[in-house]
């Protein structure tokens, strides 16, 4: 927009100087030829007075002898000879000295009589006398002065157009060739701005100011060119070093610029959006829908809008989002540069979806506890008070059972606390100290423990076991409490009058020993068999609906995982039972990173 403005600036000033120049050759030419006609009017005056003055002293000679009649017949030959013989001269005429006329000829074109367009006059003396006969009166027709001055003119109007057209050339030809040094060196501009170091601009047939700048081009071009070779590739080092940070930050990152169009986002946040960079480059952020067909974006864009940029950098726009089940935490801040100028903004996107799980498990644990803690509570202080008040009405069988009760409801609120407490310890690292155990006698010990629910549940548990076990460093309650919860739940989803069993196999190969409890229940659904180990996750369906704190099996997971370095796992079909079981490396010295 700049270069037409520039180029309309110079057209009109070529444009007012050829309407100067023309202005003052016409006025030069209108001047020389007044001044031209002026003076050829004088000549021509002056001529005409010659003639008359020549005429006057020859008819004077001619009459002075003459008688009176005679002097009129002369004189009118005389000036009709004069007439003859000059064409220029159109009337003369003859006055005595009394200014009577003695005799007038006139010369005629045809039948029109011309009319003369000077008149000059000479009185009729004598050189040398002093008599006066009278005056003659010369009319001249002016067609010698009038052909002059048209050639004149003519000739003038030609040249002073000729010095005009010559003139106007040589500015037309000055402007082209200084328009044509500009468009070479525009050219050359050009090609630097589009990245073309290095580009040269050929200075011949040029004035030596132009020369010296194309010179002066082509040096700077050569620099460039040089620094671009010798910085090109650290740029393109340090700029993939960015972006290769930048794709590799574990949050999700979205770089739009001043006109909302996103210009970079890295693969997090692909992963997170469910989007390719090849749909959302060059986009606006606004048009992006979430799962629930939202633009989730726009709003808070306006927004970020409306705010004064010295308050958005210090505080940040948060909000959520949804995405397929996932809830994403947004953050837009302002994006500048080192001087300070605002280029636009980025939005960091954080995976908030475990967290958010968590909560709500936290919040549904702190529920389950309350109502768990509630009901052993509540049955303790009813049979409590029941037995205080009215224990000595009841036979012994009957207090006996009031008892038992009381003591089963003692057991699963002391479970309960040990799962908490358990919980809290280990998420405090407090240490778990290791000894050399037998892996054989702690299932055997779990397995007397639920004797009492197995006979309830008509269950079998049937143990296999390979002779070659070895004995090995670990923490033996601890694997206890893995084994217990295993066949806990066991004996809580497996049918009436079904089978248990405990398989313990020597992994040589790996110098590990295998644990696994398997039952004949209803089996776990893939998308649970996941989770199953995290913290506060309990498995309802519409066969059982245990009870518990849903701590047990993280705290099986982080025993082994976290405490012996070993592995967890679970094998679920539906409708087919489940299979739980734990590796533990059989080392026997104590890993002291381990043991905390």
């Amino acid at each position: 927009m700049s270069e037409k403005v520039s180029l309309t600036a110079q057209n009109r000033l070529i444009i007012s100087g050829l309407i100067l120049s023309t202005a003052l050759i016409i006025i030069i030419a209108i001047f020389a030829i007044i001044n031209i006609q002026k003076k050829l009017s004088e000549g021509y005056q002056n001529f005409g007075q010659g003639i008359s003055t020549t005429l006057a002293i020859e008819s004077a000679e001619i009459i002075k002898d003459l008688p009176p009649e005679e002097v009129k017949t002369t004189l009118q030959t005389h000036s009709d000879l004069l007439l003859a013989g000059h064409s220029d001269i159109v009337s003369v005429e003859f006055h005595d000295i009394n200014g009577k006329l003695i005799s007038s000829s006139k010369n005629t074109k045809g039948n029109k009589e011309l009319k003369p367009k000077i008149t000059v006059s000479s009185p009729l003396i004598i050189p040398n006398e002093n008599k006066n006969y009278g005056s003659v009166t010369v009319g001249l027709s002016g067609k010698i002065v009038s052909q002059i001055s048209s050639t004149t003119r003519a000739s003038l109007m030609f040249v002073f157009s000729l010095v005009w057209i010559v003139f106007a050339f040589v500015i037309l030809i000055n402007t082209y060739l200084i328009t044509r040094e500009l468009r070479i060196l525009q050219k050359g501009v050009k090609k630097i701005s589009t990245g073309e170091f290095g580009y040269k601009i050929e200075s011949q047939d040029v004035s030596s100011e132009v020369e010296e700048l194309f010179n002066a081009f082509n040096d700077m071009s050569a620099r460039l060119h040089i620094y671009e070779e010798q910085n090109i590739d650290r740029i393109m080092l340090e700029r993939n070093k960015f972006e290769s940070v930048l794709m590799s930050i574990a949050n999700g990152v979205v770089v739009c610029d001043d006109n909302d169009n996103v210009v970079l986002i890295n693969n997090h946040a692909q992963q997170l959006l469910e989007v390719t960079e090849d749909q959302f480059l060059n986009t606006q952020i606004q048009n992006y829908i979430d799962t629930s067909g939202n633009y989730c974006f726009k709003d808070k864009i306006e927004q970020f809008k409306d705010t004064p940029l010295d308050v958005i950098e210090k505080k940040p726009i948060e909000f959520n989002l949804n995405v397929d089940r996932k809830v994403i935490k947004s953050i837009i801040s302002p994006m500048f540069t080192r001087s300070k100028d605002y280029v636009g903004y980025i939005i960091v996107l954080i995976d908030m979806t475990k967290e958010a799980e968590m909560d709500e498990m936290r919040s549904n644990f702190i529920s389950n506890v309350s109502h768990e803690l509630r009901t052993p509570v509540t049955v303790l202080r009813s049979y409590i008070d029941t037995l205080y008040n009215y224990g000595n009405e009841f036979d012994y069988e009957t207090q006996k059972e009031f008892i038992g009760t009381i003591n089963q409801e003692i057991i699963r609120l002391q479970s309960m606390v040990n799962d908490i407490l358990d919980f809290s310890r280990m998420e405090s690292n407090a240490p778990m100290e290791k000894s050399l155990n037998n892996i054989v006698e702690v299932v055997e010990n779990c397995v007397k423990q639920v004797e009492v629910l197995t006979k309830e549940h008509h269950l079998t548990i049937s143990v296999s076991k390979e002779d070659d076990i070895p004995e090995f460093m670990f923490n033996f309650n601890g694997i206890e409490r893995a084994v217990t919860n295993f066949l806990s739940n066991a004996i809580k989803y497996s049918p009436e009058n079904s089978t248990i069993y405990i398989k313990i196999k020597n992994l040589k190969e790996t110098n590990e020993v295998e644990v696994t409890v398997t039952d004949q229940g209803c089996g776990i659904a893939p998308e649970h068999q996941k989770k199953i180990f995290d913290r506060f996750y309990r498995v309802e369906n519409n066969t059982h609906t245990i009870k518990g704190t849903g701590l047990g099996l993280h705290l099986v997971k982080t025993t082994i995982e976290k405490y012996h370095n070993g592995k967890v796992f679970v094998h679920s079909t539906p409708g087919e039972g489940s299979t739980f079981g734990f590796i533990l490396p059989a080392t026997i010295e104590v890993d002291a990173e381990k043991v905390i």
